[in-house]
């Protein structure tokens, strides 16, 4: 182990607090990442040329979806935390679930949430759900990038013992230095990840529903990310829901243009 390890910055989780209600560094990274995938977001469908000619919705039409999203990622993130990181808690204290003031928010279950949201929005609005849906996967890598800032000024999900010199001794996690895991996957699945969707959006991906072959480009990258990320991450409750989409990820592949088949490598 290093003779140096680099100390966690003090920074307070609870941004603002008045009585019981706090503004947390958490609920400002799930904000930030959607007001600013929201503007991207209608960019990218106030440019027809991106969409082959016409695109399939308007930029007024991203105003509502972002009431969906949000509200996905409230229920989602919440319903997800409650089931992932500690059911029996809330089994015998089911008054807190809806106690989101005390924190508690799940990332795999504000994606599922928002996922739903999104396609139900897209079915009300007759627009194309995969359409929709890979505009959200462009600006997805943003809430990606300031959740893992958030989780490590949170000090979870910390990383395994370390012996680099940038390893850190997190407040929860013991007196050994451990790998920063969020800030790898701040950079990796966050701005690594969001580079790679605008090169597939500048290569013509959006004028495939769906991507198909461009699709590649994204899912190689994010396995990848994920794999270097999951190297250095301490299995938990938290990273468990990451397993089922991560392997069928790993078995998919795109056999024609217009269909897709799960096989092994």
């Amino acid at each position: 182990m290093p003779t140096f390890a680099l100390p966690f910055p003090a920074i307070d989780p609870v941004l603002l607090q008045v009585g019981p209600l706090a503004v947390r560094w958490y609920a400002l990274a799930y904000i930030a990442g959607l007001v600013l995938g929201w503007l991207l977001a209608r960019r990218l469908v106030a440019r027809p040329a991106l969409w082959g000619g016409t695109s399939p919705m308007r930029p007024q039409d991203l105003d509502d979806a972002l009431f969906w999203a949000t509200l996905g990622v409230i229920l989602g993130g919440r319903i997800g935390y409650v089931l992932f990181y500690n059911p029996a808690y809330f089994a015998a204290n089911p008054a807190d679930i809806v106690a989101v003031w005390k924190g508690g928010m799940s990332f795999h279950g504000g994606l599922a949430g928002t996922l739903v949201a999104l396609a139900l929005f897209a079915r009300s609005r007759a627009i194309p759900v995969m359409s929709l849906l890979d505009v959200a996967g462009v600006v997805a890598p943003l809430g990606l990038l300031f959740g893992r800032l958030a989780n490590f000024i949170n000090g979870e999900l910390w990383g395994r013992p370390a012996d680099v010199p940038w390893a850190i001794v997190f407040p929860h996690g013991g007196d050994v230095p451990r790998h920063p895991s969020q800030l790898y996957e701040a950079g990796l699945e966050g701005l690594v990840l969001f580079l790679v969707m605008l090169l597939v959006v500048r290569l013509g991906g959006l004028k495939r529903p769906g991507w198909r072959r461009a699709s590649s480009a994204s899912a190689t990258a994010s396995r990848a990310s994920s794999a270097s990320s999951s190297a250095s991450r301490t299995p938990s409750s938290a990273t468990w829901p990451s397993a089922p989409p991560w392997a069928c990820g790993s078995r998919c592949r795109w056999s024609s243009p217009g269909s897709a088949s799960c096989s092994s490598p």
